[in-house]
Order: structure tokens, then C-alpha cells, then sequence
């Protein structure tokens, strides 16, 4: 059978259902998931060339990574081609891109170094979204950055942030759609402290500052994320989950929070937090992530939490702009546009298989109290033709379908990264 016929009995059994699956593939192509630049070269960035530092850590040594800003869109740029939907491009302030020999420190960055980065974003129709690099830099003190107890080092990061507001600024004005700006660092502690609260009111003081920058909330969109832990950092961090939640929430008017499912403990789940936060918030952004564990970044899969999470933004309205999507994760093992396309295409088919759940059929059993037969149902559920309604949607898009697009990677990989 043809893909033609193949999604046409598969239309017709979902229609039976009550799903749409035109309607659902025309809506997935309308929302954009912002991928994360750093997968290309091991969160390295173009302003230094040393060792991750500051509660973060890639692992692997696969061969062929980006190390200039023009194998790294060439490999995005091969990556996208293999991906399926809309999308945004997320960079980070230390893929600040300096020419003739210029060089600024972060605190002096401009929207001029990220030039070359809104030609990419037009050239590709794509939205940018932007992060203060708030790691793996000398003018850390005792690994700690907008919360450390020495003055000149947070008015260096605080300048460091504000920089950056100017730069989202730049990137919406620039491509017309809003940026989503994130806040997080790594600050904390090895051990144990003996003030916890210091320094998160030199934290909040410091963000206050911040996005005290003027900036226009339609089209910048600052975020603060929370993080659990980090490496080096294991028994305390200033941005934790409720001081992240509780700042966005007194201060919805100039901020949002971000969610990474990656940054909380092993039995929480991102996916019963944005229905709770949707209640209280207007907008939220989320870094989708694998964690194993721990924040360990692996590539998303079509694993069961990833449907949920999928599955609860879609339910709460999420794709209507409320919930800002984008991916975050780092894996130097593999090939690492693979590893991008893998997890992109995953994420898509997560949303696109919440798209085509009959969601108001089974709310209805629900709130009947009929739960033996939503148990059923949801069963059922898993065994209808999703896989012809994602090909149908690939097709569309111009992206190959499953078990066509790996050979464009080992040709690629044997044309171009090996040679580097």
C-alpha cells in the first residue's frame, strides 16, 4: 500500500473516534519547537575553548564536532533538512560570533555578535530564542555567579543578563517573533551550607536587576529555570524549584517560568506540572530533555513521559502559544545530528500522537466516573495506525519518513565530519 492508502484507512479509523487527523496534522505544522544550537558542538560556544565548568558536563568524544560558526549551521542546517514541522533556533551568549578579531567579554556582548545568527534564523523563516551563559567562564568565583557574596563578581554577570535582554530584544525585533530569553545558572553548593538563604535573596536581588533592562514583554520573554542539582553542586542550589516558581509567580507582569524535565527529583514528572501551572500562569516554556537519574541530557525518545508531556499540552491548550517548546540536550557520544534529528522528530511524534488522541471522549469517562471503560479505551488507544498518520505528516512537511533519512547521516558523517 501506498502512503496515500495507508493513511486513508487510518483516517477513517481515527474519524470513528471522533479525531480529525487532517485537522491534526495542519495544526502540528503551525507549531514551532525551538532546537537547541549546543548539541553541534558539546556546549562549547565560540568564546572560549576550555572545559565545561559550573554544574554541567558533556560526556563522549564522537568525532566531528562544530567548531566554527559555519560547520555549525551547515550541521543544523542538515539536521533541519531531516526534521519534520516548524521551528526556532535557541542559542546561547557564548556562541556570540566575533569578527576581525574583535573580542568582547559577556558582560559587553551586543546585538552585533549574534548578527550572523539572525541572518541564519531569516534565511530559514525561524524565530530565535536566547540564554545568558552563565557557566564555564573565569569570572566565576567559587562557582557561583548571580548569587556569590562578592560584589564585583554579580555586577558582572547582573551586566552579563541585562546585555542579553538587549539581545532578545534584537533577535524579536529583527524576525517578528517573540524571543523566550531563559535565566538559570548552576550556583550552589558542594555541601551542606550554612546559609541558605543568602544566597537567594542576592539571587533574586540579582535577577531583579536584570529585568529591570527595558524590553518589550510582547516580544522578549524572560524565563527563570529551576535546577536540583548540578555536578560539583550536589547538596544545594540557589535556583531551586520553588524559589524558580515563586519568583515567576510575583512577578508574571516582566517574566514566566521554564520548566526542564530534567531539573527536578526522579519521581516527579514535568507532564502533572503544566496542568497545575496553566492554571495559574498565561504562559510557560518547557526544555524537553531525557534524564536518566539525574540531568543527564540524553536524547528524547518516544518514551512514555515524553507522550505525557505531550499529551498535557496539547489537553491544556498549551499549543495556542501558551506553552513555549524547546529542546535541551547534549550527547557527545553519538553522531550528534543525529542526535538532534532523533530527538526533534521524537518530540514531534509526541505531539502529533496527543493531536490525534480522542482527549474530549476520554475527559468525558472521567468526569462519568466510568473509569473501567477510559482504562479500556485508553488502551485501545495505543494500538491504532499512529505510525501512517506520522508519515502522512513527514510527507507533507518534506521530511523523510521513518528508515529513509539515516543514510543521509552516515553520508554526511563520511563526507564532511570526518574530514574535520
Amino acid at each position: 500500500m501506498t502512503t496515500a492508502e495507508r493513511y486513508a484507512s487510518a483516517k477513517e479509523m481515527y474519524a470513528k473516534l471522533g479525531v480529525d487527523t487532517d485537522a491534526a496534522i495542519a495544526k502540528l505544522k503551525e507549531v514551532p519547537v525551538s532546537l537547541h544550537c549546543w548539541q553541534g558542538d558539546d556546549v562549547i560556544g565560540f568564546d572560549h575553548d576550555g572545559p565545561l565548568t559550573g554544574g554541567i558536563q558533556t560526556t563522549g568524544n564522537y568525532p566531528g564536532k562544530a567548531t566554527t560558526p559555519e560547520q555549525l549551521f551547515a550541521d543544523m542546517e542538515k539536521a533541519m533538512s531531516l526534521m519534520p514541522g516548524a521551528k526556532k533556533i535557541n542559542v546561547h551568549a557564548s556562541y556570540a560570533i566575533f569578527e576581525d578579531g574583535e573580542f568582547v567579554d559577556r558582560d559587553q556582548l551586543e546585538p552585533k555578535h549574534f548578527k550572523r545568527w539572525v541572518e541564519f534564523a531569516k534565511k530559514h523563516n525561524m524565530g530565535l530564542d536566547f540564554n545568558p551563559t552563565f557557566f564555564s567562564h573565569p569570572k566565576m568565583k567559587d562557582g557561583l555567579t548571580l548569587s556569590s557574596p562578592d560584589e564585583e563578581t554579580r555586577r558582572f554577570w547582573i551586566n552579563h543578563g541585562k546585555a542579553c535582554i538587549r539581545i532578545s530584544q534584537y533577535f524579536a525585533e529583527e524576525t517578528g517573533i517573540p524571543c523566550i530569553m531563559n535565566i538559570w545558572t548552576g550556583d550552589g553548593y558542594k555541601d551542606i551550607p550554612a546559609d541558605r538563604m543568602g544566597p537567594r535573596m542576592r539571587y533574586k536581588e540579582s535577577i531583579d536587576e536584570i529585568l529591570s533592562e527595558p524590553f518589550d514583554f510582547n516580544k522578549v520573554k524572560p524565563c527563570v529555570e529551576s535546577k536540583v542539582f548540578g555536578i560539583g553542586v550536589e547538596a544545594f542550589t540557589a535556583g531551586s524549584g520553588e524559589f524558580s516558581l515563586l519568583y515567576a509567580a510575583m512577578n508574571k507582569d516582566k517574566c514566566i517560568p521554564l520548566m526542564d524535565n530534567g531539573h527536578y527529583h526522579p519521581t516527579e514528572v514535568v507532564s502533572d506540572k503544566i496542568p497545575a501551572l496553566l492554571t495559574f500562569f498565561d504562559e510557560i516554556a518547557l526544555h524537553v530533555t531525557r534524564p536518566i537519574r539525574w540531568d543527564s541530557d540524553h536524547v528524547v525518545l518516544f518514551d512514555d513521559e515524553t507522550k505525557e508531556i505531550a499529551k498535557e499540552i496539547v489537553r491544556c491548550g498549551g499549543l495556542d502559544r501558551r506553552v513555549k517548546l524547546a529542546l535541551d540536550y547534549f550527547d557527545a557520544s553519538i553522531n550528534r545530528i543525529s542526535a538532534w534529528t532523533v530527538g526533534f522528530r521524537n518530540f514531534q511524534k509526541a505531539l502529533l500522537m496527543a493531536l490525534v488522541t480522542p482527549s474530549e471522549e476520554l475527559k468525558k469517562l472521567q468526569d462519568e466516573n466510568r473509569l473501567t471503560e477510559l482504562m479500556v479505551r485508553q488502551e485501545e488507544v495505543k494500538t491504532l495506525p499512529f505510525g501512517d498518520v506520522w508519515a502522512k505528516y513527514c510527507e507533507e512537511c518534506g521530511a523523510p519518513v521513518d528508515g529513509a533519512w539515516f543514510d543521509e547521516i552516515v553520508k554526511y558523517e563520511n563526507e564532511v565530519l570526518s574530514k574535520r
